[in-house]
């Protein structure tokens, strides 16, 4: 007869039992809750307490033994749990990784499942993105379902308003995940692309610079691109939406060659050497940008930003405004 003062601790397992994620079944949970109880009991003990036949139990021990819930008879003495807190968290370690096994997968099949689609439908791995609000809700989506990294091409014309952008980059960078961008030194010319620029950085954003980029691009996670399809002086907003393929991976290889090519755009570290006007001259000149667009964001005249520049090539010793913006950089200025 079943021990009826322990009957309401075993009582019936809930359908939605927590134990059941480590893979315990109902039945092996109440065997180890009776090991637990009465570690004397003895096979035909621990049958009367569960309820199960001799039989179950031999079975449920040997779950539980290769699950680290129990440990196997010795010279101390037979078949004993193991320290719930312990087992417990080692079964929760065990299945984290299992998971994260899963999801490499997982992510190894899918390269196969879009090569199967694409070769069933070939037409899926573009769709034409027409308008202004188009592209501005695809951009938002890719962003929405961004994981790990996106990187960016950034050129003039847009394709749709910079503010809203600014927010849905802050809530990537937010989420942990990685945002690289390589602009273009003729939109930094634009004060309020500059801004935009320079926020990103303080952010989190990780910015390069190049006299000109390719093409205008955005790549989310190396698998889904968006770039556009009409030149820049036809005006329209068409853009391509570019699904996982051999055109993706192109892309992302394209971006990484520009990558490393390009110079750091970011913000002085070394503070105090430099006045707040030469540490934003430093980060123009960085830039690449032209004489008469940095005289205009600082606001001064061409005389005065060359005796400035002259005064700075000075101080460091360059030769060449090349050399002046390397040992910037070599400095932490930029």
């Amino acid at each position: 007869m079943a021990n009826t003062a322990y009957e309401p601790a075993l009582g019936r397992t809930p359908v939605a039992s927590p134990w059941a994620a480590v893979g315990v079944s109902a039945f092996d949970e109440r065997l180890y809750r009776a090991v637990l109880h009465q570690p004397d009991a003895s096979t035909a003990g621990w049958a009367l307490l569960t309820g199960g036949s001799r039989s179950q139990v031999r079975d449920a021990c040997e779950r539980l033994l290769a699950l680290g819930l129990l440990q196997p008879p010795d010279s101390v003495g037979g078949l004993r749990a193991v320290d719930p807190r312990v087992a417990i968290r080692a079964l929760i370690r065990r299945r984290e990784t299992e998971s994260e096994l899963l999801a490499a997968t997982a992510q190894e099949m899918s390269t196969a499942y879009d090569a199967g689609l694409l070769r069933e439908r070939p037409a899926r791995l573009v769709e034409v993105v027409d308008g202004e609000g188009a592209n501005a809700a695809r951009l938002e989506e890719l962003y929405a379902r961004a994981e790990h990294e996106v990187c960016l091409f950034d050129s003039p014309p847009y394709l749709a308003p910079r503010t809203p952008q600014l927010d849905l980059q802050a809530d990537l960078l937010s989420r942990g995940v990685s945002y690289r961008a390589v602009y273009a030194a003729t939109a930094l010319e634009d004060p309020d692309v500059l801004w935009h620029a320079l926020r990103m950085v303080e952010l989190g954003e990780q910015a390069r610079v190049l006299p000109a980029v390719p093409v205008k691009l955005l790549v989310v996670d190396g698998h889904t691109a968006m770039l556009p399809l009409t030149a820049a002086d036809a005006g329209g907003y068409c853009a391509a939406l570019v699904r996982h393929s051999a055109v993706t991976d192109a892309l992302q290889r394209l971006f990484e060659l520009a990558w490393q090519q390009a110079t750091p755009l970011g913000r002085p570290v070394a503070d105090g050497e430099l006045t707040e006007g030469e540490r934003t001259l430093t980060r123009l000149l960085a830039a690449g940008m032209k004489d008469e667009a940095v005289a205009r964001h600082l606001g001064v005249s061409l005389r005065t930003l060359r005796r400035r520049v002259s005064d700075l090539q000075e101080r460091l010793g360059a030769a060449s405004r090349f050399q002046l913006g390397m040992r910037a950089a070599q400095r932490g200025w930029v």
